[in-house]
């Protein structure tokens, strides 16, 4: 598999297009990436040549992108690029297209805030599984079952995958 991948950083240049298609949703972008280098006689920043990328997403990255991405965001791009020439009204036209793998914001240059997308099994009215708690609540000491538990030396909180943590004292230095 000789492809090749690439990760860009840049701005959605025009307002991502979704489509129902018979392989599944798809939606298409257009991403500005301009170079930025510092001009040491001006002593400023200055703006280099713009490379444009259609981006393409499919299936469940094609509509999470529907509800995600607007004009203007800056945005990570990675995936695989396709460079592609074709002749129109006698002139020659090359274009560059990334079919996406992964679509995120920039977070060097703005928040975010992250919303997992249900899959279908969870639309059909499916429990979901909790949330997992990560905060560890005080013993009572007063409380039989946290008495057994100290007497096993656990401090009942629970770990990932539900097994219980042992509680680690510091060691004294004599």
């Amino acid at each position: 598999m000789n492809e090749t991948m690439v990760c860009v950083v840049g701005n959605v240049a025009t307002q991502p297009v979704f489509r129902e298609t018979a392989a599944g949703p798809s939606a298409r972008f257009r991403l500005a990436v301009t170079q930025r280098f510092w001009d040491r006689e001006k002593n400023a920043w200055r703006d280099g040549h713009t490379n444009f990328f259609t981006v393409w997403a499919n299936r469940a990255l094609a509509a999470n992108v529907q509800a995600s991405v607007s004009l203007g965001e800056p945005l990570l791009v990675r995936g695989r690029l396709k460079v592609r020439s074709e002749q129109r009204d006698g002139q020659s036209w090359t274009g560059a297209d990334i079919e996406a793998s992964a679509i995120g914001h920039d977070l060097a240059r703005g928040t975010a805030a992250f919303r997992r997308a249900l899959r279908g099994d969870q639309s059909s009215g499916a429990p979901t599984r909790p949330e997992p708690n990560w905060e560890t609540e005080p013993a009572d000491p007063a409380d039989p079952a946290d008495q057994a538990e100290r007497a096993d030396g656990a401090d009942g909180a629970d770990g990932a995958d539900g097994a219980v943590l042992q509680r680690q004292e510091p060691a004294l230095a004599v």
